[in-house]
């Protein structure tokens, strides 16, 4: 068994189409997609930093669920696309792990920072008295060096024991990146352990995670029904929902696929849509639903725009200035 592991030295991974024309559409759909993805994170983390006013919990955790957003999205779509754009479907061994490691590791951090921020609104709407001492600065780094390191534990572990199987069945891998269930399906080793882990993972940090964020908006919009105001029931309601929607997805399409019993044939279209779903869309949708409808998080873009704007006029008519003054000196 370990003679006929030692045969595959690197694995091919899927393109996004068979077809030429749909492949290039797709490469420049989900280009445009991680850009988006890129430019929305990058300037909530650029306001939340410069804007001294949003220095609380709550924009605490946005900035961080941003970083690990641009993180979690740029582990495999570049690739992907220059895969699909190249037709070079390469990948390896080491590669493999690293992005199995990568996304398995943003992934827990992503659902884990999810989560505080449930918490940090429920505090906040429900103990508004209490906020200043549960959620403060030190509760909020503790937690999330612990969201960081539980995470890199359970990624070091998924990984280690994936790449301990032997595979020699085939290196392709049925998925525009690697991930653990396309490679469970190419080992030729009992993967019973595997997925034995992958459910207790899944029962220990998805399930929770989600019973928590489910409990604490259903807390949220208890409290928020009791208030008089419908414009602050409303702003609630379209705040919680979105909310939950996104991570309903991202756990529901995650956990189908890594869960799911083995199918006798590959349906590569709708894993690889089903993967889309919990490593592209997320980290996409996050700003807007966050931060970008937040008009404290508005204002503060603006005023960065701005900042940028007047230091970009005031180089622009410095240079003009010496431009001139030369050109009088040389007359």
């Amino acid at each position: 068994m370990m003679e006929n592991s030692t045969l595959v030295t690197e694995f091919l991974l899927e393109v996004f189409a068979e077809s030429w024309e749909l492949r290039i559409l797709l490469s420049v759909l989900f280009l445009l997609v991680y850009l988006g993805s890129l430019l929305g994170n990058l300037i909530i983390i650029i306001a939340i930093t410069v804007d001294h006013t949003l220095n609380t919990p709550m924009y605490f955790f946005l900035r961080n669920l941003s970083i690990v957003d641009m993180c979690y999205v740029s582990v495999t779509v570049p690739n992907a696309c220059f895969n699909s754009l190249t037709d070079h479907r390469n990948i390896s061994v080491v590669g493999c792990a690293a992005q199995i490691f990568f996304v398995f590791f943003c992934a827990c951090v992503e659902m884990f920072f999810l989560t505080m921020m449930a918490q940090d609104r429920y505090v906040a709407i429900c103990k508004p008295l209490l906020y200043p001492v549960i959620m403060n600065h030190q509760f909020c780094v503790q937690m999330t060096l612990a969201s960081l390191h539980s995470s890199l534990v359970i990624a070091s572990v998924h990984t280690f024991k994936t790449f301990q199987l032997s595979f020699c069945h085939s290196n392709v891998v049925p998925q525009f990146f690697c991930d653990i269930p396309s490679l469970l399906k190419l080992s030729c080793s009992d993967t019973f352990n595997n997925k034995l882990l992958m459910l207790i993972s899944a029962i220990i940090i998805g399930c929770s995670c989600f019973t928590f964020i489910a409990v604490s908006y259903f807390r949220i919009l208890s409290t928020v029904l009791k208030v008089p105001v419908k414009g602050e029931r409303g702003k609630a309601f379209s705040t919680c929902v979105p909310h939950i929607v996104v991570v309903s997805v991202f756990l529901s399409s995650s956990t189908y696929v890594y869960l799911r019993p083995p199918v006798a044939t590959l349906e590569v279209v709708k894993e690889m849509t089903l993967s889309v779903s919990y490593t592209i869309v997320p980290p996409f949708l996050n700003p807007i639903i966050y931060s970008l409808r937040n008009r404290q998080i508005k204002e503060a873009v603006k005023k960065v725009i701005l900042r940028i704007y007047f230091v970009f006029d005031y180089k622009r008519n410095e240079y003009f200035s010496e431009f001139s003054r030369v050109g009088k000196l040389r007359n």
